[in-house]
C-alpha cells in the first residue's frame, strides 16, 4: 500500500517518518555539521526551537542548529539569498519575490490555509466602513509580505486601482504600529500576532481579513543543495513541525502560555492568534503550486516583480513513503 505524504494526517506522518529515520540511520551519507534555520516570533517553527527536541536528536550526532530570528518572510528570503540559511518558514508572497530575484531556494511543504491570520486594520475611531472608502487613503504594508497580496486582492475587490490609494511601505514594528496609532496612515495591512496585539492593545478594527481573498499559507523552504544532500534531516524537521502543530491545534491556550515567556508576547495575544492559525503540514502538490502561480502572475501584472516566473521550477517534490 502506498501512502503519499501529501495525504497523510500529521500523526501518521510523524510515526512513519520517525520509523523511516530509525530504520535507515539518520546520518547515513550526510555531510552537514550545522543547520541554519530562519524563524519568526510566531507560528510552529518557534515552538520547535523552544522545545529543543531537534537538538536532542542531532547534537549527539555532531550536528548543531543555528537559529536566526527574522521580522518577516521577506527578510528570511534575504537570508537565503546571502547564503546564511538552510531552512526557514515564510508566508505565501515572499517566495514569489525571492524566485523573481533568483534566490536559491525550493518549496518543501506548507501549512493549511489560515486567511483569518492577516487583515487590513483601521484605528478604533475610524469612519471607514468598507473597502471602497479606502480611495485616496494612506495604507501601510510591508512590501513583499503575505499582506501585500491581501492588499492587492482587497483593492481589486473594491475596483480600486493602485493609483487610487497611497501605499506606504514600512516594516510592521515599530513603524507600521506607530503609523496606525498616530494617524499617519488610515489603514494597515498586517498579520498575526501583531494583528491580534493591535486589536487587543490599540482597539484596532478589522476592515477585512483574508477570508475569500487569499489562502493564507505558510511555506517551509530550503536550499535545494541542502535538501538533496540531507533528505533525512528534512524528514526529521517535518516530523517535529507536524508533532508541534498537532499540540498547538489541540491546546491553543496551553501553547500560548508556553510561548509567551519565550517571546515577550502577551498570553491573550498569542491565544487569539493561535485560534485563527491552522496547522497540519502537507508536502507541495499541484493545487498549491497553482495558487502560488496566481500570486506570481498578479505581482508581475502590476509590475511588482521584474519577470514572469514558473513556481513549479522552485518546487522540490519529496518522494512518498511506501508502507507494505
Amino acid at each position: 500500500m502506498k501512502l503519499s505524504l501529501r495525504t497523510l494526517s500529521p500523526s501518521m506522518f510523524i510515526g512513519l517518518t520517525l520509523c523511516f529515520l530509525h530504520n535507515t540511520g539518520l546520518t547515513d551519507g550526510m555531510p552537514v555539521s550545522e543547520i541554519r534555520i530562519g524563524y519568526q516570533r510566531y507560528g510552529t517553527l518557534i515552538f520547535v526551537k523552544a522545545r529543543e527536541n531537534l537538538e536532542k536528536r542531532l547534537v549527539p550526532l555532531g550536528i548543531t542548529i543555528k537559529w536566526q530570528e527574522f521580522v518577516a518572510g521577506v527578510e528570511i528570503l534575504e537570508g537565503f539569498k546571502n547564503g546564511d540559511l538552510d531552512f526557514g518558514v515564510v508566508g505565501e508572497t515572499p517566495p514569489v519575490f525571492g524566485q523573481a530575484a533568483d534566490v536559491p531556494f525550493v518549496y518543501i511543504a506548507y501549512e493549511p490555509p489560515s486567511p483569518q491570520t492577516e487583515a487590513i486594520l483601521l484605528p478604533k475611531n475610524s469612519l471607514i466602513q468598507n473597502l471602497a472608502d479606502l480611495k485616496g487613503k494612506r495604507i501601510a504594508v510591508h512590501k513583499g509580505t503575505n499582506v501585500h497580496y491581501l492588499l492587492l486582492k482587497a483593492l481589486e475587490k473594491a475596483k480600486l486601482g493602485l493609483n487610487e490609494v497611497q501605499i506606504m511601505y514600512m516594516p510592521p514594528y515599530p513603524a507600521g504600529w506607530e503609523a496606525l496609532q498616530n494617524g499617519s496612515v488610515e489603514a494597515w495591512a498586517i498579520w498575526d500576532p501583531i494583528l491580534a496585539d493591535a486589536q487587543l492593545s490599540l482597539g484596532a478594527k478589522i476592515l477585512v481579513d483574508g477570508q475569500g481573498l487569499v489562502p493564507g499559507h505558510q511555506f517551509y523552504l530550503s536550499r535545494r543543495e541542502f535538501v538533496d544532500q540531507n533528505p533525512k534531516i528534512i524528514d526529521l524537521l517535518m516530523a517535529e513541525i507536524a508533532r508541534i502543530g498537532v499540540g498547538i491545534k489541540q491546546y491553543p491556550k496551553a501553547a500560548a502560555k508556553f510561548l509567551a515567556p519565550q517571546t515577550g508576547i502577551k498570553v491573550e495575544v498569542l491565544e487569539t492568534a493561535f485560534t485563527r492559525m491552522n496547522t497540519g503540514i502537507q508536502f507541495i502538490g499541484p493545487e498549491v503550486i497553482l495558487v502560488q502561480q496566481q500570486i506570481a502572475d498578479t505581482f508581475y501584472r502590476v509590475g511588482l516583480i521584474p519577470k514572469r516566473i514558473k513556481v513549479s521550477d522552485a518546487v522540490k517534490l519529496m518522494s512518498p513513503l511506501t508502507v507494505k
